[in-house]
């Protein structure tokens, strides 16, 4: 565990894992209600690991819920390899003059690409797309025009451009390379015009984890429900058992009599 562990931001994920720790010691009589609701207040205030390893330090690990590590997963982006496929690769080149072009989707990008815009548009979006070599060369020239390259996070992009009157411009997503993923060189000139790279996933990852964000919320409102719902069983069965003791009460007083 490094020194900085504790300072690591946690996720929805980990505050849910805590919940239910707290719900199996609130079953098993560990905690009373007031502790379980201070501690469920406690877990969703909590932003980083070094707030949210407390609040279950005192109960058993090894339950149905497992504790909180402090050591995080890798995060799995995977099928670089099978992405850099060697050939020619589907198209070396385009042109736009007052016009625009696209390479987008599953395309394969070869070596070397060269594109020309003049007075015009074009796009270059890696995101789907495979890979001739683990190294390849986007050559954009812009000339009154501009040229947007988009590439997945995880892709290691180096910029040489040289710009006249005009940008190179790179988006740093500021994550290091994921191993064995491709490295695109982004070369060429813009002259009045513009060269522009950009770290984006894909609309079916950014579909992906809205939906994940929303199933948490949903998660979390019936964390809240299901409380409200044991803190009102565990009222009533406090009436009721002081119901009982005052019939208890009452019926010594009177068998005394």
């Amino acid at each position: 565990m490094t020194e900085d562990a504790p300072e690591l931001r946690a996720s929805d994920a980990d505050r849910e894992r805590v919940t239910e720790i707290l719900r199996d010691a609130l079953a098993e009589g560990r905690l009373d209600m007031d502790e379980f609701e201070e501690r469920v207040e406690a877990t969703y205030k909590a932003r980083t690991y070094g707030e949210l390893t407390p609040i279950t330090r005192d109960l058993p690990a090894g339950t149905a819920s497992p504790a909180v590590s402090l050591n995080k997963a890798p995060v799995d982006r995977g099928g670089w390899g099978s992405r850099i496929v060697g050939g020619e690769g589907s198209s070396t080149w385009a042109v736009a003059v007052m016009s625009g072009f696209q390479r987008k989707g599953r395309w394969t990008v070869p070596k070397r690409f060269t594109c020309f815009a003049f007075m015009g548009g074009g796009e270059i979006d890696l995101r789907e797309a495979n890979f001739a070599d683990g190294e390849v060369e986007l050559n954009c020239i812009a000339v009154m025009g501009g040229v947007e390259v988009i590439v997945p996070p995880g892709v290691e992009v180096v910029v040489r451009g040289i710009a006249v009157m005009g940008g190179f411009d790179h988006y740093e997503e500021g994550t290091p390379p994921d191993p064995g993923a491709p490295r695109v060189i982004v070369t060429g000139l813009a002259f009045w015009g513009g060269v522009e790279v950009k770290h984006k996933i894909t609309k079916a990852e950014q579909q992906r984890l809205k939906e994940e964000r929303r199933q948490e919320k949903l998660d979390r409102k019936a964390s809240r429900h299901e409380l409200h719902a044991a803190r009102h069983e565990w009222r009533e069965d406090r009436r009721a058992e002081r119901e009982d003791r005052r019939e208890e009460r009452s019926r010594r007083r009177h068998g005394h009599h």
